[in-house]
């Protein structure tokens, strides 16, 4: 169910981690688990890799996907860039899952949002053609960075329509904390979904 960076010698063989085939979901940034366990609860023929990097949230996610008996759901305590950068193989993911990740809304911190160049690369080496990316933010700055840098990609992603996950209430895109926070508090919710080379071959139901 846990998964550490020391677990991996080399590229990460999904049908050896979850011991079957079956479509690759990566949720980078799981936070409790939230998005990634009412999906799994929904979608249990696909394989969920959840990447966290607090120490805290990791160990909370691993003991709700625990208790609850997931066999199609993993854990993993590592930077995502790390993971992208290292581990993931190719084309071996059919959606990237990215909510709520930290804006980072002071311009000198403004190199450590996730969203660069060199991470939507790595993103999209890792994705089989077809493969969806799909964004939440409730900053609408950082959202437009996000969506240029899907246009930016010389062709590999085309924006398609956001389908809301399994958990998700009326309303409401995925159905995390962060989502049900943040609209209870009134601030307005962007979403973005991009498909590598054309026609998607994994959605949200």
């Amino acid at each position: 169910m846990s998964l550490t960076a020391g677990d991996f010698g080399g590229p990460a063989d999904f049908v050896r981690i979850f011991g079957r085939t079956g479509e690759m979901h990566v949720e980078i940034g799981c936070g409790k688990g939230t998005f990634l366990l009412a999906e799994a609860a929904a979608r249990p023929r696909v394989n969920f890799l959840g990447i966290e990097r607090s120490h805290h949230y990791w160990r909370y996610a691993v003991d709700r996907a625990g208790r609850r008996g997931f066999s199609n759901v993993r854990i993993l305590l590592a930077e995502a860039a790390d993971f992208l950068a290292g581990p993931v193989a190719a084309s071996s993911v059919d959606c990237f899952h990215v909510y709520f990740p930290d804006p980072w809304p002071k311009r000198r911190h403004n190199k450590r949002r996730f969203f660069s160049r060199r991470n939507l690369e790595n993103m999209l080496r890792a994705l089989k053609e077809g493969g969806l990316v799909k964004v939440v933010t409730d900053h609408a700055d950082y959202f437009e960075i996000i969506k240029a840098l899907i246009d930016e990609s010389a062709g590999s992603l085309e924006r398609i329509g956001f389908e809301p996950a399994a958990g998700a209430a009326e309303g409401e895109y995925v159905g995390t904390n962060y989502e049900r926070k943040y609209l209870a508090e009134g601030r307005k919710i962007y979403a973005v979904a991009a498909v590598a080379y054309g026609h998607s071959r994994c959605s949200s139901h």
